[in-house]
């Protein structure tokens, strides 16, 4: 997909959830964009467009953008759409570190369990970069 193309995103909604609607909405593209499936540079589809296609009011979709952009995500540009900011972005490293943290923490867990020294847990480490 060429950067600055508008891309039809995959979200999928469900009423059955506890989360509210614009948090589905946000938490989906936030993920999409984490994992890479929606890069650095894609204009998202407008805010209308993205309601009309989920069948759900244009004030959910426009929270769910703005939540987005509050937290550093997108940025919105009058006459050009919301695009996706890259990985370099403060926020976006932020979340990326914290997933890491949340794989040492696992990590750490079971190499307490195998009973582990810091040095056979470094070396592995080393193995496995």
């Amino acid at each position: 997909m060429q950067r600055g193309k508008k891309k039809n995103m995959n979200i999928i909604l469900s009423n059955e959830s506890e989360l509210p609607i614009y948090r589905q909405i946000f938490d989906q593209i936030q993920e999409q964009i984490l994992s890479g499936a929606i890069p650095e540079g894609e204009v998202l589809p407008s805010i209308r467009k993205l309601a009309k296609e989920l069948g759900i009011s244009v004030i959910t979709t426009t929270r769910a953008y703005n939540e987005l952009e509050s937290e550093g995500y997108i940025v919105s540009r009058q006459g050009k759409g919301s695009i996706v900011l890259g990985k370099n972005n403060s926020v976006v490293r932020e979340q990326y570190q914290k997933r890491m943290e949340e794989a040492f923490e696992v990590m750490k867990v079971n190499a307490k369990y195998l009973e582990m020294s810091d040095e056979e847990i470094i070396r592995y480490v080393e193995e496995h970069l």
